[in-house]
């Protein structure tokens, strides 16, 4: 199946999905109106993205069975990719506005679209949108898992993903403060902790649905460098490529690039730093461009080349601990209870090279 049928097939899961929502809000006696709100926000936040966490759901199940899946083994599988989708679309509306950010994924955020903005005080409704979408991925888990005997051990992996995620938020948050930003606070060690939280469990460690040792010990590290690939192509690719507007040295975010600055640059390029970064303004847009000078700079930082260094040391480092996995036994076969290495390099051929 080619990729374009894959994501295609996954959509359709997506309409019946959404679907079934509205219906449940409408057994709610819900106003019309808030129903097609409701809606729309589905529309809008949830299926636009690129899918590879919820599509890596229904690649896992498939490689770990060994065997094409029936219509309804993929259902389910797609189903639970639709929640992490679900909790990606929450996360994204309200880092959105927590940031003030511009565009996603191609289109205005979702506080901004002219509708939302205009209706209530410091975008609350888009809050309570966010708020709904989270809602929904529990009343999905509990319409179609609830006499599953791992019921119990989905909700309790949503929720501690969910909770390590806001976890790291609130670590970004706090080191990067809009009104008070110190560089000098900033450093790999502390972006390594908000990257693991705050990215590398929803976006990898929950797509295998397996709370295992193996799986964090690989994934873990996956998720750091698909974020760490995030704050690269922030600074270095362009809104038609990635979806949206990079802001992070305008916000002054605690990214990779601007950690790797501070950790190998000169002492006249920490103080332009000091300077620049995060800084608004009227002349924010020369400031941001004066340090993506620097950053591009060949004979200095060359910020370019020390991502190529440090992606191609990653993909090996995490090639090597894929290798280390045991392939799983008879017993493991029948029991299901190993995840298999095909896993992993699935994931991991997701991300090597991307550019969006």
């Amino acid at each position: 199946m080619s990729k374009a049928d894959k994501r295609n097939k996954f959509l359709a899961v997506f309409e019946r999905i959404r679907e079934e929502l509205i219906v449940h809000m409408k057994s709610e006696n819900m106003p019309e109106d808030a129903v097609t709100w409701f809606n729309e926000n589905l529309i809008y936040n949830v299926p636009g993205g690129k899918l590879n966490r919820g599509i890596s759901v229904v690649d896992s199940v498939a490689i770990l069975l060994n065997r094409p899946l029936t219509d309804d083994e993929y259902f389910k599988a797609a189903l639970l990719g639709w929640c992490i989708e679900l909790l990606q679309a929450f996360f994204l509306v309200s880092d959105d506005m927590m940031d003030g950010s511009i565009s996603r994924r191609g289109q205005p955020c979702w506080y901004r679209v002219p509708d939302v903005k205009g209706l209530g005080k410091v975008h609350n409704i888009a809050i309570n949108d966010a708020f709904i979408l989270e809602g929904a991925i529990y009343h999905l888990l509990k319409s179609h898992f609830r006499r599953e005997s791992y019921y119990v051990d989905l909700l309790e992996l949503f929720q501690e993903v969910t909770y390590k995620t806001e976890m790291g938020q609130l670590v970004d948050l706090i080191t990067a403060p809009e009104d008070n930003i110190d560089i000098r606070k900033y450093n790999i060690d502390k972006h390594t902790f908000i990257v693991r939280y705050k990215t590398a469990y929803y976006s990898f460690y929950l797509s295998t649905l397996e709370p295992y040792k193996e799986a964090d010990r690989i994934l873990i590290p996956m998720g750091e460098f698909f974020q760490v690939q995030d704050d690269y192509l922030d600074y270095h690719g362009t809104e038609e490529e990635i979806g949206k507007i990079g802001t992070d040295i305008i916000d002054g975010k605690c990214s990779w690039c601007v950690c790797t600055a501070l950790a190998y640059g000169s002492d006249a390029q920490k103080q332009l730093l000091f300077e620049h970064y995060g800084k608004k303004g009227a002349d924010q847009a020369i400031w941001e461009q004066a340090v993506k000078d620097m950053y591009n700079d060949e004979q200095g930082l060359n910020i370019p080349k020390r991502y190529q260094e440090y992606s191609e040391k990653a993909v090996s480092e995490i090639n090597a601990m894929i290798d280390q996995v045991p392939e799983p036994g008879a017993q493991d076969k029948i029991k299901g209870d190993r995840l298999r290495r095909d896993v992993f390099r699935a994931f991991l051929s997701k991300i090597t090279d991307r550019k969006a």
